[in-house]
């Protein structure tokens, strides 16, 4: 692959910096664009930082001072209004725009599976993801209109050594540690897809300046099918204990507790798992490398070594303690 010069709007993020990291590494000219505050994620050694509030145009103009790109990626576009101003500002200024939507969005549940690229893209339940299929209709109709050069690339649950796929994250560790019980959503056989960062930062900079996906929507995610029982159980395991259970219906959950009943039924009560023939098309060696036990004992060990870290949610910590009281067998 020959060189590119890249945007990366947000790039301290979980996959923002993979990207990063993984961009630099092939050799591109990477430009970050974010607001300078500190991360966990610094910006890789040889990418070029700019500084200003993505939301804040005449700042980004000015931090930009009229560079143009072979691509530009934004990992915080959330609403329609950050895509339309992206394709005001970057109009003529580069040969691709790389929009990073959510497998989130795709129809839940899903008719069929494994979830494909033309699987409906609609989601009653979650407003995050209705956003994002609202971005997506911007930038098509903007493809179809004017040919702004558009890809959509949509991530599942994508982690790093920082993030559980847990609600709760660390404060669910904390009660399995405690020999506390833990809500399992469901009775945990649903199906989900948990990808490494660095996985799906190699195939995504494989996409970068490539022709052939402009005006196109990929998924990027692991092959693995995990139920989410082994996921909590992969964790468990990691954190070296024996997790007692208690299964809790989604809609109860829900009734509990709003805002992590959007996400369940939103997202992760129904199985969903991916056909990634599409994206191996243009990047035959699409593969993912790290399966989730190996991905568990990572994030595990940064907690371990990373003491300031362990966050304790006592709200939500109290609503499993309600929870695991009504539903215990």
């Amino acid at each position: 692959m020959s060189s590119l010069s890249l945007l990366l709007i947000g790039g301290t993020g979980v996959i923002s910096s993979a990207c990063a990291r993984r961009a630099v590494d092939a050799g591109h000219e990477v430009h970050l664009l974010t607001r300078g505050e500190s991360s966990l994620r610094p910006a890789p050694e040889g990418a070029l930082l700019h500084t200003a509030d993505v939301r804040d145009r005449r700042a980004v103009e000015s931090a930009l001072d009229g560079l143009s790109f072979d691509a530009v990626v934004n990992f915080v576009a959330f609403e329609p209004a950050h895509v339309q101003a992206d394709i005001e500002l970057f109009a003529g200024r580069t040969g691709q725009y790389v929009f990073i939507s959510s497998t989130s969005a795709y129809q839940k549940p899903a008719a069929v599976l494994p979830i494909t690229e033309s699987t409906p893209l609609r989601n009653p339940y979650l407003s995050y993801s209705r956003a994002k299929i609202e971005c997506e209709d911007v930038l098509v109709q903007a493809y179809r209109r004017s040919g702004f050069p558009v890809t959509i690339v949509r991530p599942s649950f994508t982690y790093d050594h920082t993030i559980f796929p847990i609600d709760g994250g660390w404060t669910v560790v904390d009660r399995m540690r405690r020999g506390l019980e833990v809500i399992l959503p469901g009775d945990g056989s649903s199906l989900c897809s948990l990808t490494h960062a660095s996985d799906f930062a190699e195939t995504f900079v494989e996409l970068l300046g490539d022709p052939r996906t402009i005006g196109d929507s990929y998924h990027i995610t692991t092959d693995e099918r995990l139920t989410w029982r082994q996921a909590f159980e992969a964790i468990a395991a990691a954190a070296g204990v024996e997790p007692r259970f208690v299964s809790v219906p989604s809609e109860a959950i829900a009734a509990a507790d709003p805002e992590w009943g959007a996400v369940l039924l939103g997202d992760k009560t129904h199985s969903a798992f991916f056909d990634n023939s599409k994206v191996r098309g243009i990047v035959p060696g699409h593969h993912a490398r790290i399966p989730y036990w190996k991905g568990a004992r990572e994030t595990v060990a940064w907690y371990d070594a990373n003491p300031q870290e362990r966050r304790i949610d006592d709200a939500r910590s109290a609503v499993m303690d309600e929870l695991a009281e009504r539903f215990r067998p």
